[in-house]
């Protein structure tokens, strides 16, 4: 089978499985994007997240996953559903339906399973945003989509709500033009963000976005950031909200799994504060909001609610 003929292919197999976009870069170290990493972690930008510290040379460059690796396939898939969001105890739209990484890296392993059917000699290794891979860079080097001001992906096609993952692989393939830009001028992003996470064009400071504190941070929040929640309870999606590119190319997704279940896409911040382990480990089951555990989600709450009381 020629290189061309298996490319093919296994595009073709990506889409009729569900991804919305597949592309193809070849492997290699990501020469300005390590220097731009370790500017940010340099800044202290991480916050807590110290795993982002570790493996350094697994992030800059796949080989030093897969030693052999010629190839990263990077696919998207669209996630977006139309529902309205309460006042209080807004929940990141990521997190409306069942958790990602179990449907992504499901989809992925297939995906690695087909291509080793018809070719024999591949081996490879599945990332699906738990790994040291730098998922973004990947998306936007096999012209998936490029990252905006806000350093989400966005995709020409479905915007930026897609879920992206990779197949690291020891095969040759085609390889996609990078995407390219489209942000121009626009800075709504920027602007909206009601914490000024986004302290420049490409930069964010994750010490200061509400998606940060209210799943990754570990620790109190700091009341002048808790202020300016806006009634999240659990991630943010203002700055993918306001994006022109959202605005106009959303579609609803085709996935069953990602639609939303009432206790995920409008808990009640005082029925969190009043919720046991047993109610919180039933409720969330499968869900990507277990991942702040319950002290997490009752610490978010009470922010909600104390900010509620005094505004």
């Amino acid at each position: 089978m020629t290189r061309h003929e298996l490319t093919t292919r296994i595009k073709q197999y990506a889409h009729e499985l569900g991804f919305c976009s597949v592309g193809i870069a070849r492997a290699g170290r990501l020469e300005e994007e390590s220097k731009r990493l370790q500017e940010w972690l340099d800044r202290g930008m991480h916050g807590t997240m110290r795993w982002m510290e570790t493996a350094f040379d697994k992030r800059t460059d796949p080989r030093n996953i897969l030693p052999d690796a010629r190839s990263v396939i990077s696919v998207a898939l669209n996630y977006y559903t139309k529902d309205r969001q309460p006042p209080q105890g807004k929940v990141s739209r990521y997190a409306w339906g069942d958790d990602y990484h179990d449907i992504v890296h499901d989809l992925l392993d297939q995906l690695f399973a087909f291509i080793q059917s018809i070719e024999q000699s591949a081996e490879g290794k599945v990332y699906v945003d738990t790994g040291p891979v730098m998922d973004k860079v990947w998306a936007q080097r096999a012209g998936i989509g490029w990252e905006g001001k806000h350093t989400n992906v966005i995709t020409q096609d479905h915007g930026s709500w897609v879920f992206l993952g990779e197949i690291i692989v020891n095969v040759e393939l085609n390889y996609d033009e990078p995407a390219t830009d489209h942000c121009g001028t626009c800075t709504l992003c920027i602007e909206a963000c009601p914490t000024q996470a986004i302290v420049e064009p490409y930069v964010v400071d994750s010490t200061k976005c509400i998606s940060y504190l209210t799943i990754e941070h570990k620790g109190e929040i700091a009341q002048e950031l808790g202020n300016e929640f806006e009634g999240w309870l659990y991630g943010c999606d203002i700055c993918q909200d306001v994006c022109p590119w959202n605005e106009k190319f959303s579609s609803v997704t085709a996935l069953r799994e990602f639609e939303p279940r009432p206790v995920n896409i409008s808990p009640d911040p005082q029925k969190i504060l009043e919720m046991s382990q047993e109610e919180f480990s039933k409720a969330y089951a499968r869900s990507p909001m277990k991942r702040t555990k319950l002290s997490g989600l009752k610490r978010n709450a009470q922010v909600l609610l104390s900010t509620s009381n005094h505004s």
